[in-house]
């Protein structure tokens, strides 16, 4: 198992943007998603992106996840352009989404989820010739994974995860993201369904990623979860950037403002660069 270290990636080191989107556009027939929008995300920062139904935040994040292709813009990944044509293929480059609906197996025990599509073979002979699986292994890793993202609640690697609560599910998506991704998280409504003990469990494991040096990108409804968490947050309205402000310098009165048009953001109020 692959998985990120408590050092900050080379990428930390710069104030050079770790993902950058330019420009990026995406119509359905006559229907424009995304009207040129640009976006950046800078190393160890967690970038909440909020917007009301239909302001194009699900489409941005599936352009940057690899799920949908953008029909202009660019995307940058450390400075280098990327085209991704499938989420297989932004994952290959350390991009790992987890998605609302979790995509978890119900059916499997939590270390199957951790590396599910990535399973470890035996060593030797059983796994080059018999190509068993190191379930033992995996396991271990899985334990290593969950300990070192400060998961307690999880003791058992071998349960199955229909056994579990929503937020410990949820724990178990968010740590096979963390367990493969050299780059990027993108969390899409981590909190959704949760109850406040749950959404707060949440709430740590996201701190704890940005705490080993990972940069998070967190689309939510949750107000209080992007003010607690986000270091940046970028609003999205009618397919556009509207507004990146700070969290510490605006209110959620007006960050809803902003949402639907009511407020305008001042150029020399945005945070756009690091937070």
């Amino acid at each position: 198992m692959t998985t990120t270290t408590d050092q900050p990636s080379p990428s930390a080191t710069t104030s050079e943007p770790v993902l950058r989107a330019t420009g990026l556009v995406k119509t359905y027939g006559h229907v424009v998603a995304l009207d040129g929008v640009d976006l950046e995300l800078y190393p160890g920062e967690v970038l909440a992106v909020i917007g009301d139904n239909g302001a194009g935040k699900s489409t941005l994040i599936k352009c940057l996840s690899g799920a949908e292709s953008p029909n202009g813009g660019e995307i940058n990944l450390d400075g280098q352009a990327v085209n991704f044509r499938s989420p297989q293929d932004a994952r290959a480059h350390g991009i790992e989404t987890v998605y609302q609906t979790l995509a978890v197996a119900p059916a499997l025990d939590i270390a199957s989820n951790l590396f599910l599509g990535r399973e470890t073979r035996k060593p030797g002979v059983l796994g080059s010739v018999f190509r068993m699986l190191d379930g033992a292994g995996m396991r271990k890793s899985a334990k290593e994974q969950m300990t070192s993202l400060g998961i307690g609640t999880l003791q058992n690697m071998g349960a199955a995860v229909e056994s579990l609560s929503g937020g410990q599910r949820q724990a178990v998506a968010v740590a096979r993201a963390a367990a493969f991704s050299s780059k990027v998280i993108i969390l899409d409504e981590p909190t959704a369904a949760l109850g406040v003990k749950e959404s707060n469990q949440v709430m740590k494991l996201i701190e704890s990623i940005r705490d080993r040096g990972l940069p998070v990108i967190l689309i939510s409804h949750n107000m209080p979860l992007v003010f607690e968490l986000a270091d940046r947050i970028h609003i999205q309205r009618l397919g556009k950037r509207a507004a990146v402000v700070s969290p510490k310098t605006i209110s959620v009165t007006d960050a809803v403002a902003v949402m639907t048009g009511a407020l305008k953001v001042a150029p020399e109020q945005e945070v756009t660069g690091p937070g």
